[in-house]
Parts: structure tokens; sequence; C-alpha cells
């Protein structure tokens, strides 16, 4: 039987992410889930690709307190910034955030600056000129056509999709390979399973838990944001460089490890749940 073992999001998009025992879907995948980005004066998003320091940004959601937490670490001079998560105005005030274009990828997507404070101090921190901005709310980032053509797909400020999947026997397979183990947290998934083997999850077609149906639509090409070592923010070749030995597509040469979801159905994944996978014949036969 294959369980759910893990849940994660990732607010800001490339800073830490925090484990759940719950995760609520809504339209553009678990709640706020990449729904905060940094870009830099271009309006471009950065990631850890760019500036692997991010990686020691901690993030937590106060839902009580009604705010985004992050967790600026320093020796004498921690910092902890907060953002809120929702902000009431009454309908007569014209005054309100400033809406800019900002860039992920290929896409322009309408997105609200936060408070100049918390961009200088973010700024300040990571060693270049960002804002953080805020998805506006009801702005539909539309996923790959070619992989999900249905308009209801939609996606935060994540790469490409809204879920990515992977299973604790595939990150075993992997350390059992390197002369020093990494954790998951270095692929940054979404779910996390256990009860099946190494990289079957390259063979499901959908799978069903709880009250959701999960669709795999396409392998995830790993980046360098694998090699950095996300509790110090430095960086290395592994685990990329082994990654290549036995992951590599012949095709394209890009490096694969975990699988991108697209979703139907709303509500809640929960760790225990049970996850009941359907394979892809056409895959099997590919690789018998």
């Amino acid at each position: 039987m294959i369980t759910v073992t893990g849940l994660y999001i990732y607010p800001v998009k490339s800073l830490a992410g925090i484990s759940l025992h719950e995760a609520e879907l809504g339209e553009r995948g678990f709640k706020y889930d990449r729904e905060w980005m940094l870009v830099d004066r271009d309006n471009r998003f950065v990631s850890q690709r760019e500036i692997p320091r991010m990686a020691l940004v901690k993030t937590a959601i106060d839902e009580a307190a009604n705010c985004l937490q992050l967790h600026l670490p320093g020796a004498e001079d921690p910092q902890l910034l907060s953002v809120p998560l929702q902000i009431d105005r009454p309908e007569t005030e014209e005054l309100g955030p400033q809406t800019i274009e900002v860039t992920v990828w290929g896409d322009q997507v309408t997105a609200t600056v936060e408070a100049a404070e918390v961009n200088a101090a973010l700024s300040k921190y990571l060693g270049q000129d960002l804002r953080l901005v805020r998805m506006q709310k009801g702005f539909k980032r539309k996923v790959d056509p070619g992989y999900a053509p249905e308009d209801q797909d939609i996606v935060g400020f994540a790469d490409g999709f809204p879920i990515l999947l992977i299973s604790e026997e595939s990150l075993t397979d992997l350390n059992d390979r390197l002369e020093y183990p990494v954790l998951m947290n270095r692929f940054r998934p979404n779910i996390t399973t256990a009860g099946g083997a190494a990289f079957a999850e390259d063979e499901w077609q959908e799978a069903t838990v709880g009250q959701t149906k999960l669709s795999f639509v396409k392998p995830c090409a790993r980046c360098v944001i694998t090699t950095i070592d996300q509790e110090s923010g430095t960086g290395g070749k592994e685990p990329l460089r082994t990654m290549a030995n036995f992951r590599k597509r012949p095709s394209d040469g890009k490096i694969l490890f975990g699988q991108n979801a697209i979703f139907r159905g709303q509500g809640k994944v929960r760790i225990g749940d049970r996850l009941t996978p359907a394979i892809d014949p056409a895959q099997t036969q590919a690789q018998a």
C-alpha cells in the first residue's frame, strides 16, 4: 500500500518550505504554495539558481495572526518580517498595493508589490535590489497547454505545475549511489510517498488520494538547485552529477527526478492518506 508521508508548501518561490500534516487544495494547488515570489529590477523572478542564500530564509503561515512570516537568520541581528495574508480596505478607499507585471519563465503575471520595509530587508539580506510580489487575486496563470489543455488547470508561481510528487524509495535509491546522502528538501516536492518501488512514480498515469485525482503530466527536469544544501545555502556538484549517470533522458539530456501533476477536486490531503496509482501501459511497454 502506498501512503502519503510528507506534504510541503513553499509560500515564497525558492525560499524555505513548510512541512504540513494536512494541505488544502485550492484552484492553483495547495493553499499558499508559491503565492509570492521575489523579482529583480526588471520584474523578473529570481531563485536559488542565482541567489543560493534564499534557501536560508524560513517561512511560516500564521492564519490566526493573518500573516506570512519571513525569518532572516543572523548571528547578531535575526529579523522576523510580517506580510499580511489579507488586507481589508473600505470600498471607497482608492489607495492600495502597487500592481505590476512580472515575468516567471515565459509567463507575464499580474502581481501586487508588498511593503517597502519588507522589500528593503530582503534586499539587504540577499544582496540584491528585490521586491516581494504576490500573484493578484483572480489571476489565472495557465499550465502549459501541451501538457494540460483544460482552461481550469492553473498554477501559482511554481515553475510550471501545481503539484510535484516524489517517492521516498526514489530518494533512497539515489542516496545509495552517493558518497554523502542528501535530504528530500533539495527537490522541493509537494507530496512524498512510501510503499512502492523506487521510481515507480515514473510509470503512474493517474492516482487518487482522498477526494483528489492526480494526473501525472510531465517528469520533473532537475537543475542546479538540487546541488544547494538547504540548511547552509552552499552548493556543490551532487547529486546532479550522479543523477546524470542514471536519470538522464537520452533524447534531450535532461535529468529527471519526480513527477509533475495537475489535479481534479478540492479538499484536503493528509499524511497517512492512501494513494492509489494507475500505471500508464505505454510507459511500461517502453521500459520493458
